[in-house]
């Protein structure tokens, strides 16, 4: 991806008597599609009215970032990321209306690995990352039946990074303090991962604990195990999940869910597959299952076509809380239906 560098060399200025050369990078993503969404409601019981609207951020969430590192000697550098999600169908600003709710941290990296500090991606998410085809876009994003909007992303959080070590693996731990007066364990969010990466092969391995705001205890434990290899020809992904999830009262829920998909190269065209089971252990006629279909085609190696649909088939229980209603979104988007069309352009800057 080509992107835009502004390099400011500080010579001749100093700042507590330490020479430093700074650079901060300006990046984006601009992405418009049309989303078509029907099917009926989780329950099964009552027809949704179709939708048909333009959407900003189908495949990949419109954003505007800047981010940027300062050599601060001795193998140390400081870096920033601020990242703001963009309405671009009509103006303003995703992930709430809030202004670099993506992403917003600062920290030093160095030999010892990476310390960061403010809003970031959850480990948990990352490693759903690796076994999604549709790397969380469009109607087969991975967290339309996997990972929930509350685990993408963590505010107040404390992570680091490791270097590799032992020919591949790295490890990521993350800790979001939930700032109660009395107790800042109270609406905590903690993630970590052991990951692996050599040659054509990716795997992850992922914990996550959080509680709402008000009380200590984990209500929602999530275990991730992902994967995906390139075979050259084609691209293939796995992930398998445990899930407890108390968040809402009287609506507990355990879950064994997995997915498998791939993508298929072929010159400038991709298409994409994946197909998710969620197995609800603990009550019945709550099972769902998606599956979802893609395609792109790369004008550039920054801009690019992009078609999916999918699908998804709910148990006549399944998704009866609000905030569990199994429905086809996007990356921008939790969905109305069970079924969903897209397509769009993106171009990444």
């Amino acid at each position: 991806m080509k992107k835009l560098f502004i390099a400011l060399a500080i010579a001749g200025a100093s700042v507590g008597g330490a020479h430093a050369q700074s650079a901060v990078e300006i990046y984006g993503v601009v992405d418009m599609g049309f989303v078509a969404e029907s099917g009926t409601t989780p329950t099964a019981t009552t027809k949704v009215t179709p939708v048909n609207k333009l959407t900003s951020g189908v495949q990949s969430g419109t954003r505007l970032g800047f981010k940027g590192t300062e050599n601060l000697g001795d193998g140390m550098k400081a870096l920033f990321v601020l990242e703001t999600g963009i309405a671009a169908d009509a103006g303003g600003f995703n992930q709430g209306n809030t202004a670099f709710a993506r992403q917003s941290f600062v920290g030093l990296q160095s030999d010892l690995g990476t310390l960061t500090l403010g809003r970031q991606y959850t480990p948990l998410f990352n490693t759903m990352l690796i076994a999604d085809p549709f790397a969380a876009g469009m109607a087969g994003a991975g967290q339309n039946l996997l990972v929930p909007a509350g685990n993408i992303r963590s505010n107040n959080t404390v992570k680091y990074t490791s270097p590799v070590f032992g020919g591949g693996f790295t490890t990521e731990i993350a800790y979001g303090l939930g700032e109660a007066v009395d107790n800042s364990s109270k609406g905590h969010q903690s993630s970590a991962a052991l990951n692996y990466s050599a040659n054509d092969l990716k795997l992850s391995l992922a914990y996550s604990d959080w509680s709402v705001v008000g009380t200590t205890t984990n209500l929602r434990k999530d275990w991730f195990l992902a994967a995906n290899y390139d075979l050259q020809i084609a691209k293939i992904f796995a992930g398998i999940t445990d899930t407890s999830d108390a968040t809402i009262t009287g609506n507990a829920l355990k879950s064994n869910d997995y997915l498998i998909g791939a993508q298929l190269p072929v010159g400038k065209h991709t298409f994409i597959a994946s197909y998710i089971n969620k197995d609800v252990r603990n009550a019945a006629n709550r099972d769902a299952n998606m599956f979802a279909v893609g395609y792109t085609y790369a004008f550039s190696k920054r801009t690019n076509l992009y078609a999916a649909w999918g699908r998804i088939d709910n148990d006549s229980l399944a998704g009866f809380a609000a905030n569990r209603s199994y429905t086809v979104g996007n990356n921008s988007e939790l969905g109305t239906g069970e079924k969903a069309f897209n397509f769009g352009l993106r171009h990444l800057f």
